[in-house]
């Protein structure tokens, strides 16, 4: 149809009535992101003809979405938390930071408290029979190349069957199974002993898959493991390694694939390395080194306090 009445001075005013800028109370900055959301919103609706029908199946699937617990996962799958690390990428720029170690997305299962190792801990309590054993290792360095010894590195993936301690809808993992938080050395070195994690999918026929669906696209992520990296004195970072050779890792349903964070991965099967690392067979071995950046003007610029994480 032709009819359009988003122009309308009647509806422009209603605009700035829904959004209460019509007010005096209430937060200003809340008042512009509502108003230029729903402008664009109504525009949308003007536009592509959104029919009554399509917008009350919209609400549903949000209804859903929310009673499913998983916006922190359709999130990424629609590219938003991938547009958000740009915008970082794209503010450094500006300032003049260059990331050795680039950010990508936390994803939606992390969780705080995981127990505290110095220098070296065994993530995975070896339940998980069908696991490969990994051993990561790599050294963090500060913003001028020397290794921060201290710094603050917390792991997190899941198992071989895709599933994490705290969110298994089996409840056959532990409390902060493939979970730690790691001090690194007095060299800034830290190591951990885990098993090579297996990539995994949304929940089937949840509403995140049904959107993806429709979209054409599939719900499927690449092996990989989560990091959280701090010093002092220095930025936060947030984020994650593929397991290098995983079909997805240029297919990621989460967009969470950057150039320099596939390191490469070796399998040990000499006596030495397996000797020298306490184990009885071949195993896996990845060396990751992590660089951080310095504070701006005594700040730490992306670190994110008001996000919603499960509580230990």
């Amino acid at each position: 149809m032709s009819v359009k009445i988003f122009a309308r001075p009647d509806i422009q005013d209603f605009l700035k009535v829904l959004s209460g800028l019509d007010k005096d109370g209430g937060n200003p900055r809340v008042k512009h992101i509502v108003h230029r959301i729903m402008s664009d919103l109504f525009k949308a609706i003007d536009d592509l003809d959104i029919t009554p029908d399509e917008y009350w199946t919209a609400i549903a699937w949000l209804n859903d979405i929310g009673a499913a617990g998983q916006a922190g996962l359709i999130s990424p799958g629609l590219g938003l938390d991938h547009f958000l690390d740009e915008r970082l990428d794209a503010i450094d720029a500006e300032l003049g930071i260059d990331n050795p170690t680039p950010r990508t997305i936390e994803g939606p299962l992390y969780v705080a408290g995981a127990p505290v190792s110095h220098g070296f801990a065994r993530l995975d309590d070896g339940t998980d029979t069908n696991g490969h054993t990994l051993i990561m290792h790599g050294t963090v360095r500060g913003a001028d190349g020397r290794p921060l010894p201290g710094a603050t590195v917390e792991v997190w993936h899941c198992d071989t069957r895709g599933f994490y301690s705290h969110f298994d809808p089996t409840g056959k993992q532990a409390p902060f199974n493939m979970r730690r938080t790691i001090i690194a050395d007095g060299e800034g070195r830290y190591k951990f002993r885990s098993i090579v994690p297996n990539g995994y999918g949304v929940p089937p026929g949840s509403p995140t898959e049904k959107l993806l669906s429709a979209l054409g696209r599939h719900g499927q992520r690449p092996a990989h493991i989560h990091l959280f990296i701090s010093g002092e004195g220095h930025r936060k970072l947030t984020t994650q390694i593929n397991i290098e050779g995983d079909p997805l890792v240029n297919d990621d349903f989460a967009y969470a694939t950057r150039d320099g964070l596939v390191p490469a991965v070796v399998e040990r099967t000499d006596a030495a390395s397996i000797a020298a690392n306490g184990l009885e067979g071949p195993f896996a071995e990845i060396v990751f080194d992590i660089h951080l950046t310095a504070l701006v003007d005594g700040v730490d610029n992306q670190i994110n306090d008001q996000r919603k994480r499960a509580a230990a």
